[in-house]
Formats: structure tokens, C-alpha cells, sequence
């Protein structure tokens, strides 16, 4: 088969909002740690390639991936469905306009953000060689603890070296890394585990990308012209194990971590195995996914209520109730202007599928629990079954049955945050449609 590697600069410039950690939080960047890079690798065999961006970025809502496809079409002429645009889903990264509150988009950066992103691909397929891809499995342990179900611990407890959380079984415990070698040299990898990539806090104000960007920017170093891509996989319910906390820890924990995630993908790319690649297919599926039922009426009335909130006397924008009901009162008004529009509020997106021979990439749009990601992989065909959060749109948090029927941020609120009602049964939906994904895929 033939690979090839593309990476374009899409960081933005200081002072543009970061996205993350709260509402209206004035979040302004105050400089670049790192540069934030789009990263593709594109992958043909016979008469069918295939494309594979990942972005240093929170997420990108469905018109810029659809302007993404659009170039990227005319350029390359690839179809949409041979093209995935992935996200890393870093917190220290711009706001692309995907969340009421959680950042103002720069317009400028966004304007040219699709362009640079597509550049990416374009150079991936233009770079085309033959090569053979490799893929390994390496235990990567030490990252994250299930906020949902686990404790955090304590800083200086997280960073020693042999820190565990208690309930390892409901994290990601194993890094998968693809790789592709030409003559014995490095051209690229691909690496995905699950887990948020957030080790900062609202504090931080640097431009960066997280752990996972310090990773793969340190094994990109140390394999000159290789380049790498993260895959984020079931990070809904997942949390790195130092979190939140003041600048100066914040930083040296990334660093820290970064490292134990670089560890394991360097393991994979020393102990990889040669991968079947035939066949190769790709499937795209526009879908809507069921949510709570609410009409005009059940809007208005939810909107009087913030509403109140809001104007109460003595309200102040520094109060965080304030700042919440100012981003519900948004949403709703969305809503409400939706319905009145004739629209649904069910909004249609995107699923995606791509396989490589053995190895099958199920991508949603929404942040997974890991719940999820395990009733996926143990009804799946294949062992090598990758489920994927964060791709070509922004969905928010698609919650385990457990998280949902206990209630809280990621079943009842996180999705306002979009402009969008709640779920009514995301692990049931999207673990089925996945599957029917999956079917196609290996028909």
C-alpha cells in the first residue's frame, strides 16, 4: 500500500479565547507553550484512499468539517466519506464555536482554520509512498481515573511513578499504535487511548495541547520527520489524574504525564507487527439521535425560570449560577427560534467508519464513556475495534445508562451547552448504530 504524512500550523494567535472548564470565564490566551498542528495521514491501496486529520482542537462543529470536505474534495477529490476530521479535544486551545459560553470565537482565526486543516490532508496524499503500516498494543497505565465512578488523588500521589487509580478496569488501560515504515524509516504513527487531555485549569492561559500534544510533539522530535497523530478515544467519563489544579502544578503534571503516555507509544512503535491493510473501506452516515421530548411551551416555561435567575436583584456576572443561566437562557432562546422555524430538535450528524483490513475506526461526534466503547468492542466482529470521540462535529457527552439514570453535568446539562436537549438514551443509540456501522464496514 501506499502512505503518506501531512502537518500544518494552525495555531492561532495570542489573545484569542481558550475554550474549557466554564461559562464566560473571559479566558483570554496569554501566550503559545506550543504550537497547535493539524496532522494527517492518508492511506491508499488499489483505487481507494483514505484520509485520517487530527487537530490539536477542542472539537469543530459540523460547517467547518463540512468546509473541510469541500476543499479537500476539490483539491484531492476525495469524497466526504474518505475523509475524517478528528479533534483531540484539548482545553488550552481556541474556541471554534462549537459551546454557548465556553469561549468567543475569534472570527478571523475561524475564517482560515478549514483552509489550514485541509492543507494538511492535501500534503498527506500529495506525499504518497509505499510503506508498510505496523500495529501494536502497549500497556499504557497511569493516565486517568473515571471521574464517574472513581476518586482523584492527590497531587503528589498522581505523580509518582507507580500511581493506579482504584478502578483501573473502568479506564483506558492499553495504548494502540499504528505505524508506518518505509525502508526501515519512520514516516508516521497514529496512536489512540481515551481519556480528557486536560491536566490545567481555568487559571492557565497558554496556548498548547495538552498531554497528548506534548507527547507527540516529544516522539515526533525524537523520529525527525515522522509525523504523528492522536486519536482520542472514550474520554466522556475519564480524566487525566491531576486536574484542575493551580498554574505551576498544572504544568509540571503535563509534562509528567505527557511522558507516561509517551512511554507507551514508544513501546508500540518498537514492538509493532505487521498489519493487514486489504480490504479497505469507508462508510459516512448522517443520523439524528433520540432526546428528551420538550415543546414550545416546556421551553418557555424553562426559559421564564432562568430568566428569573437572571434578573433578580443583585445579580452579578462574577456569580457562576449567573454565568450558567445565562448560557441555559441562550440555549433555550435557540431552541425555541428552532421550533418556531420549523426545525427539530433533533439535529442530524455524523457517524463515521473506516477499516483498514483488520483494524476498524468507529468515529462519533460526541464525548464516549467508556461503558459505551466496551458493549462496542466486546459485540464487534474484530479485537481490533477503535471507537473514536470528537469527529466532525461536536455533540457533547454521550453518557453510559448508570450516568443517566443517576443524573448530572454529563447526562443533564452538558448537552445545553450545545444548544441542544438532553439524550434520551445515548448508550443504547449510538452502541447500536455503531454496530450497524461496523456491519457495513465487514460486509
Amino acid at each position: 500500500m501506499k502512505v503518506g504524512f501531512g502537518r500544518v500550523d494552525i495555531t492561532p494567535r495570542a489573545g484569542v479565547e481558550l475554550c474549557g472548564f466554564g461559562p464566560y470565564l473571559c479566558r483570554r490566551s496569554i501566550g503559545i507553550r506550543d504550537k497547535l498542528w493539524a496532522r494527517a495521514a492518508a492511506f491508499r491501496d488499489g483505487g481507494r484512499t483514505l484520509v485520517i486529520i487530527s487537530c490539536d482542537l477542542i472539537g469543530l462543529p459540523r460547517r467547518m468539517t463540512e468546509r473541510v470536505w469541500e476543499e479537500i474534495g476539490r483539491e484531492a477529490g476525495l469524497p466526504s466519506e474518505a475523509v475524517m476530521v478528528h479533534c483531540t479535544h484539548t482545553h488550552s486551545g481556541p474556541s471554534t464555536g462549537c459551546y454557548i459560553g465556553w469561549g468567543e470565537a475569534d472570527a478571523p482565526y475561524l475564517e482560515i482554520l478549514p483552509g489550514r486543516i485541509a492543507r494538511a490532508a492535501i500534503a498527506a496524499v500529495a506525499n504518497l509512498t509505499e510503506a508498510q503500516l505496523f500495529y501494536a498494543e502497549a500497556p499504557c497505565e497511569g493516565i486517568g481515573y473515571n471521574r464517574e465512578y472513581d476518586r482523584q488523588p492527590a497531587l503528589e500521589e498522581a505523580l509518582r511513578d507507580d500511581w493506579r487509580p482504584a478502578k483501573p478496569e473502568l479506564t483506558d488501560t492499553i495504548c494502540h499504535v499504528v505505524s508506518a515504515r518505509s525502508g526501515g524509516r519512520l514516516l508516521g504513527f497514529l496512536s489512540s487511548f481515551g481519556c480528557h487531555p486536560v491536566v490545567c485549569c481555568q487559571a492557565t492561559r497558554y496556548i498548547h495541547g495538552d498531554f497528548v500534544g506534548v507527547a507527540t510533539n516529544l516522539l515526533e522530535s525524537e523520529n525527525p520527520g515522522a509525523t504523528g497523530l492522536f486519536l482520542q478515544g472514550a474520554l466522556g467519563d475519564v480524566n487525566t489524574c491531576v486536574v484542575h489544579k493551580p498554574e505551576e502544578e498544572a504544568m509540571r503534571a503535563m509534562d509528567v504525564i505527557a511522558a507516561r503516555y509517551a512511554a507507551a507509544v514508544r513501546r508500540g512503535l518498537n514492538a509493532g507487527r505487521p498489519l493487514n491493510v486489504s480490504p479497505m473501506a469507508c462508510v459516512l452516515k448522517e443520523t439524528a439521535f433520540s432526546r428528551r421530548r420538550a415543546d414550545a411551551a416546556d421551553l418557555r416555561r424553562l426559559l421564564a425560570e432562568k430568566e428569573a435567575v437572571l434578573r433578580a436583584t443583585g445579580a452579578s456576572d462574577g456569580d457562576r449560577e449567573i454565568r450558567m443561566a445565562a448560557v441555559h437562557a441562550a440555549a433555550l432562546r435557540r431552541m425555541l427560534s428552532t421550533l418556531e422555524g420549523g426545525g427539530t430538535l433533533e439535529p442530524p450528524t455524523f457517524l463515521q467508519g473506516f477499516r483498514l483490513g483488520e483494524l476498524t475506526m468507529l468515529a462519533t461526534p460526541f464525548e464516549v464513556f467508556q461503558a459505551i466503547k466496551n458493549d462496542v468492542r466486546s459485540r464487534a466482529g474484530s479485537p481490533l475495534t477503535l471507537v473514536l470521540s470528537a469527529t466532525n462535529d461536536v455533540q457533547m457527552y454521550a453518557a453510559d445508562r448508570t450516568a443517566i439514570a443517576r443524573g448530572g453535568y454529563a447526562s443533564d446539562f452538558a448537552q445545553t451547552i450545545g444548544g441542544y436537549m438532553p439524550l434520551a438514551d445515548p448508550h443504547g443509540e449510538l452502541a447500536e448504530k455503531l454496530l450497524d456501522m461496523y456491519r457495513l464496514l465487514h460486509a
